[in-house]
């Protein structure tokens, strides 16, 4: 089953046919994130065939992960299908 592991804390746990996994990241459907766990910032990537990416700060225990969360709110047409999913990195653990 894919989970999202930082600081101790499970941010995100799906069945392995709710996730997408697009250049070796899971892509965790939304309902399946704890969102308690992420805070909106307003740091955005482009990248060239996904299109814009806004960024989540994971928070658990008062520690904070800048920008160790992102997600695609409208993604180019070739990436749809991880439109609104969020994946994770900078020391977040994924495991599928």
């Amino acid at each position: 089953m894919p989970t999202a592991i930082w600081n101790g804390a499970v941010i995100a746990e799906a069945s392995a046919n709710e996730v997408e996994i697009v250049e070796h990241n899971v892509y965790f459907p939304p309902e399946r994130v704890n969102q308690a766990y992420l805070q909106p910032n307003s740091h955005t990537t482009l990248c060239p065939w996904k299109g814009v990416a806004s960024y989540y700060d994971v928070v658990v225990d008062g520690k904070v992960n800048q920008n160790a969360a992102w997600y695609y709110p409208t993604p180019s047409e070739a990436a749809r299908q991880i439109k609104d999913r969020i994946a994770f990195w900078h020391g977040v653990e994924v495991a599928h």
